[in-house]
């Protein structure tokens, strides 16, 4: 766990370094399948001060295994993911600008680029407005919730994150570093399509060519890369 502890605490802090996150407005996890443990960042621990011991041990249902501080009050909606998402291995939740503004907007960011195309097969999903009773009740755990029930017909790893209505964006990966880069991408794609909608509001994305950067870089007919 030592290792995958140093792992979430960088990641959490690379939030910071490309700039998703001030304040406390975030946080990184990622999980260890075999032991069924996630390791997420504490809450409300400054990242000026933050290190891996600082790292807290839950299992799948919000137990303590390890660590004196509080783990982040989103992780029930991280451990939720992980059971409804088998292949995720790390998860982001951030309040950066452009994705947050889509998420407040209660809209998808529409596959209009070959740069979103890289990397999200479809449009980015905003979840619907939660009840009265999911907000009053375990919030965090039903924004989980609402989060898998937008991805019925979904795949995760071809749309690896979500807006959440109203809240903000989360993103997944393989791994912690790989959630993050995700995270990374669906801000820049949500603040160009924002520009690019600005400068023509009646845009439109030619279908095939959205099909040909995603397969270019997923799939078994991939070739982007080494």
């Amino acid at each position: 766990m030592k290792e995958l502890k140093n792992n979430v605490c960088k990641a959490n802090l690379d939030l910071v370094r490309h700039g998703l996150v001030i304040f406390t407005w975030g946080n990184v996890s990622a999980i260890n399948r075999e032991k069924g443990f996630v390791v997420i960042k504490p809450s409300g621990v400054s990242y000026e001060t933050i290190k891996a011991d600082d790292m807290v041990v839950v299992d799948l249902e919000g137990n303590i295994i390890e660590g004196n501080l509080k783990p982040s009050s989103d992780t029930p909606t991280h451990l939720v993911l992980y059971k409804a998402f088998p292949e995720v291995g790390g998860i982001v939740h951030t309040h950066s600008t452009y994705a947050t503004s889509w998420a407040q907007a209660g809209c998808d960011i529409p596959n209009i680029g070959t740069t979103h195309a890289d990397y999200f097969s479809h449009a980015i999903p905003c979840t619907r407005a939660m009840t009265q009773q999911e907000i009053e009740g375990e919030y965090e755990k039903e924004t989980g919730h609402v989060i898998a029930e937008r991805f019925t017909g979904l795949n995760p790893v071809h749309i690896p994150g979500v807006l959440v209505g109203n809240h903000g964006p989360f993103a997944w990966g393989k791994d912690a570093d790989d959630a993050v880069h995700n995270a990374v991408v669906m801000e820049q794609i949500a603040k160009m399509a924002y520009i690019s909608y600005g400068i023509n509001p009646n845009l439109s994305m030619n279908k095939d060519l959205i099909k040909k950067h995603f397969s270019r870089k997923h799939g078994a007919n991939a070739y982007y890369g080494q």
